[in-house]
């Protein structure tokens, strides 16, 4: 055929990059991005610690590369199902609901990759903290604008705040004391302030 030959070790090197990413997001959203090391990795993975270190070079670009990967992951799961549907309520709910699915299905182990890892570097400047605050304010923009879709939302910025807080106590419930419950309280809470919108 006419495809492009594809190097088998440079797609390897990119499989064996992808498995690390992905356990390192699993490690960080339970122990913080401080409880990687090149070390447990490569143990983890029956890998060398060369092979992992030639991937990254040092730790900040392992805590980097990962939040990377978890990002991808979260767009993946909770964005781009609910840019699928119309622009307005429907794509909110959608939006609200994927984070709360997100969270409770354990797509990572320790419930939100970002919640996680956000305590860990909101006071410590760096580029790690800077990357986690870029993809913050994304989300919360996204929610903000997708809530400015709503017809009769007069304070967009004020929704989304108060949406996301739900969002994210349910999560900390969750991880925190076990309280599975907590989705649903947060369930009813989004509906709630949603039935606002659809009368």
């Amino acid at each position: 055929m006419w495809g492009v030959k594809v190097d088998g070790r440079v797609e390897r090197g990119e499989q064996t990059r992808r498995q690390i990413l992905r356990r390192a997001a699993d490690i960080a959203s339970v122990e913080g991005l401080e409880g990687l090391s090149i070390g447990r990795l490569a143990t983890e993975l029956e890998v060398s610690k060369s092979g992992v270190f030639a991937h990254f070079g040092s730790k900040e670009e392992l805590q980097l590369a990962t939040v990377r990967a978890a990002a991808a992951i979260f767009v993946a799961r909770v964005v781009d199902p609910a840019m699928a549907a119309p622009a307005g309520l429907e794509r909110l709910a959608l939006l609200l609901d994927g984070w709360l699915a997100y969270s409770e299905e354990r797509t990572f182990p320790g419930g939100c990759f970002f919640y996680a890892v956000q305590a860990e570097f909101d006071a410590r400047p760096g580029r790690v903290r800077d990357q986690l605050v870029e993809l913050d304010a994304r989300w919360h923009a996204l929610v903000r604008d997708t809530a400015a879709d709503v017809p009769g939302v007069g304070d967009p910025g004020q929704l989304a705040f108060e949406l996301v807080a739900f969002l994210e106590l349910a999560n900390a419930q969750s991880v925190l004391h076990g309280d599975q419950r907590a989705y649903d309280r947060a369930r009813a809470a989004v509906r709630g302030r949603l039935a606002d919108f659809r009368r």
